[in-house]
């Protein structure tokens, strides 16, 4: 294992820091760890982005093979973190061992995905119109298109996913995949994860043969935890930023991006409520079944889960009643845990008095709870409920607080809970159990909430995102500043990345994607037909 030094990584080096250290904390014991971390100065984010800059330049001629090659050797160093990244994410969140290991896997499984679709190539969506200079009265022009990189890219790391949306987490891998050079800003409540994950990408990078500037990692904490990600994002090398954290920083943050000379996108996975619809059919037949699940999923992580359901609508009847008795059930089973981080608590517990606060809303299971300054991070689960009415006249309870609740919302009939859902937020997920007699209500349902989510999930939590191809974590803001991209799957590439057009380009000149001798699949239009191949293979076949 790298040792732990409590300081930044700059292209492969270790920074010095300065400044008041600041320190990681037990949230179980209430009490700050011993070893020490130095922020990165001015100067050495400064380095990082000179670096990284370098790094791209050059980059942009090394081959598909390369990178791949560097992905597959972070997934193994990142495998080979046992025991001792283990014992480091316990201190510092309080994860279980299982969690530690579960994450760790998802995050090499990332990074292998990764690495065989840049082997693949077909990711740069190729495309080539063939020009034909017989064509009147205008000659058709030959038209190459794929994409291509943006540049280095700010990185910032997630307090709930301190391995798989961190340090070498599913934004990280997908932009050293695209071939852009990544700074990443730690977090403070997990420094000595981050560090040591961090060793493991920079040992991969120098191991393959990439620019050391292609990663770098900085330590941000104390009185300079804003100050390192402002300076990233305004500085002029940095090319598109990633974020996953709260709506007031990835607002911010936004706005960082936006009022630079040169502005840039911000791709940020903010607040989320991933609504539920339990819907009447389903209730009557499978409601205990249902309530139980939904417990579960709220309970997962201490609801610390991008995709925790925080709403749960159903419809007035007698069967809503044993609903509502089955799942109040659940929660007061679910045993109480600890969140990340004393300030992730304090803020769970005053978004859970505002929501108490608003008239005609109920505790209906779990402590309610209260948080000091100091000492353990524990919180319970906590059941609230209101009527459609309610729901409709205050958007305080459409608003999420992260954490282990959720509101049952109890609509009069369905007018009313098609009404709840065309006012629910943008969400990364919205789920909908529905019986074999709901078929009436499906499609319309189904068509209200696609507009307003990014992953319509059918009689199942939203919990547990399986990382595929075909995944798409991402949605209409709040829950993104970016609807049209996502976070996982292959098209996350696609957010470091715009789209260049080569217009009669000597064929020495095309970058290799685009050459017709070139083996990786392209699309290309002959006789108004989309056909895939090499380019030369089209052209025997269509003469």
């Amino acid at each position: 294992m790298a040792e732990i030094r409590g300081v930044s990584i700059v292209a492969g080096k270790p920074a010095q820091g300065a400044g008041e250290p600041f320190f990681g904390h037990d949230p179980i014991k209430g009490k700050a760890l011993s070893q020490p971390y130095l922020a990165a100065t001015d100067a050495e984010v400064e380095a990082a982005c000179a670096s990284a800059w370098d790094a791209f330049e050059r980059m942009q001629s090394i081959d598909s093979a390369t990178r791949a090659a560097a992905l597959d050797g972070i997934a193994d160093r990142l495998a080979g973190l046992g025991k001792d990244l283990v014992e480091v994410m316990n201190a510092e969140t309080g994860l279980s061992t299982t969690r530690v290991l579960a994450e760790r896997e998802r995050a090499v499984g990332v990074l292998r995905m990764f690495a065989e679709v840049v082997r693949d190539g077909s990711w740069v969506r190729a495309c080539i119109e063939p020009g034909d200079r017989s064509r009147r009265p205008n000659p058709k022009p030959d038209l190459r298109r794929m994409i291509v990189p943006l540049g280095p890219i700010a990185m910032f790391g997630a307090s709930n996913f301190p391995i798989a949306y961190s340090t070498a987490g599913g934004d990280t891998a997908s932009a050293l995949a695209a071939g852009c050079p990544v700074i990443v800003k730690g977090h403070p409540l997990h420094p000595g994860t981050g560090e040591l994950v961090a060793w493991a990408v920079t040992e991969a990078i120098e191991a393959a043969g990439l620019p050391a500037g292609a990663f770098s990692f900085l330590h941000a904490g104390g009185d300079r935890e804003r100050t390192i990600g402002q300076q990233l994002v305004q500085d002029e090398r940095v090319r598109a930023v990633g974020f996953t954290g709260s709506l007031g920083g990835g607002t911010a943050i936004e706005r960082l991006a936006r009022d630079r000379a040169m502005p840039i996108p911000v791709f940020a996975e903010m607040g989320s409520v991933n609504p539920v619809f339990v819907l009447p059919h389903a209730l009557e037949k499978k409601g205990a079944d249902i309530a139980e699940r939904l417990a579960s999923s709220v309970a997962n992580a201490m609801g610390q889960m991008c995709t925790c359901p925080g709403l749960i609508f159903i419809i007035r009847s007698g069967h809503a009643d044993e609903f509502e008795r089955s799942l109040a059930g659940s929660f007061e089973k679910s045993e109480p845990g600890y969140m990340l981080a004393k300030r992730l608590q304090l803020s769970f517990v005053q978004g859970l008095d505002r929501l108490r606060a608003v008239d005609g809303v109920e505790v209906r299971a779990g402590a309610m709870g209260t948080a000091t300054e100091s000492g353990p991070a524990s919180v319970s689960p906590v059941l609230l409920r209101t009527s459609g009415e309610r729901y409709l006249s205050d958007h305080l309870l459409s608003e999420e607080v992260f954490g282990p609740s959720t509101v049952l919302v109890v609509c009069q009939d369905k007018a009313e809970l098609m009404a709840c859902a065309q006012t629910i937020p943008g969400s990364l997920s919205g789920s909908i159990f529905a019986g074999s007699y709901d078929g009436a209500m499906v499609g319309p349902l189904q068509a209200i909430v696609s507009q307003r989510v990014g992953r319509v999930v059918y009689n199942g939590v939203p919990t547990g995102v399986e990382v595929n191809a075909a995944m798409v974590h991402g949605g209409p803001f709040p829950a993104t500043t970016a609807p049209n991209s996502t976070a996982q799957g292959i098209m996350a590439m696609e957010r470091w990345c715009r789209p260049v057009c080569y217009q009669n380009a000597p064929a020495e000149l095309l970058p290799e994607a685009l050459q017709d001798s070139n083996p990786l699949m392209i699309h290309r239009a002959v006789a108004g037909v989309w056909t895939s191949g090499s380019a030369n293979d089209i052209a025997a076949k269509t003469g």
